[in-house]
């Protein structure tokens, strides 16, 4: 097996080193090729240094560890496999769903060498496998599908509150009365949405965290971390030769990326 980098992505200095010291003596090939010290910092270092294995913490400043996780999935190079995912946490309850899901491994803070040693060998043996071990990024894909927050707003969910009919969006001194069934899609930009109709776009300040909840999910679809398209308005979805899904909506030039992770909402029925 050749060396293989690894990613620490941890907010708490201390137990980034402690980590690293801990990886240091029982797996002393593997190099630690970068520590990130919050979520968005972790996804560029991923992208730049394309390593092997990540451990990320699940509760970072800027992105959680599953939100790096998503992200790195949708925007991770077709011809690097996909790295192995070690979620670092506190908190049980993610662990034990973690795993039910097919995390590739998750260890508990405060990290024990025990725990470690097991992780460290569960990860020789799938890197063993080399660049054709089966199926990592689908894995981390069916994970993602039932772990990362937002999720629940997916066709076949009836589980909700009271739904929106009406958006209201400050148009310089005006306020723009947006009835939901016109809007196309809604695309997340800061700590806005802009709402786009075949008519206008208007910004309204609220999160997609805050605003799935309030959609039908049987016609709201999430297709991508930062938009939620309108199925009814969808008039094509088109399949590139890599697999990658572009929609065309009804009386609009917009077109829609849908990432990995939601890819399979447009499976043939």
């Amino acid at each position: 097996m050749t060396n293989k980098r690894a990613l620490i992505a941890e907010d708490e200095p201390i137990l980034a080193l402690t980590l690293q010291k801990m990886l240091g003596k029982l797996w002393p090939e593997l190099q630690i090729c970068s520590l990130a010290e919050n979520g968005v910092e972790a996804v560029q270092e991923a992208l730049t240094q394309l390593p092997d294995i990540l451990f990320l913490d699940i509760k970072m400043p800027g992105k959680t560890g599953l939100e790096v996780a998503q992200e790195l999935a949708e925007e991770w190079p077709d011809q690097k496999p996909f790295p192995l995912i070690v979620y670092v946490t506190a908190y049980d309850e993610y662990a034990v769903e973690a795993f039910e899901h097919s995390a590739s491994d998750y260890v508990l803070k405060p990290i024990s060498e025990d725990r470690l040693n097991k992780t460290v060998q569960r990860l020789q043996a799938r890197l063993a496998d080399g660049p054709q071990r089966p199926n990592e990024l689908e894995r981390v894909l069916e994970q993602l599908r039932h772990l990362v927050p937002g999720q629940a707003a997916q066709p076949g969910n009836t589980a909700q509150p009271e739904r929106l009919r009406i958006i209201r969006a400050a148009v310089g001194n005006q306020i723009r009365m947006i009835n939901v069934d016109d809007v196309l899609y809604f695309e997340a930009t800061d700590k806005y949405i802009n709402v786009v109709t075949r008519e206008h776009s208007s910004l309204i300040r609220s999160s997609l965290r805050e605003l799935l909840p309030q959609l039908d999910s049987s016609i709201f679809w999430q297709i991508h971390r930062s938009t939620v398209v309108n199925t009814l308005h969808i008039q094509i979805a088109n399949k590139d030769e890599t697999g990658k899904i572009t929609l065309k909506l009804k009386g609009s030039e917009d077109k829609l990326q849908v990432s990995r992770v939601y890819a399979h909402l447009f499976r043939q029925m």
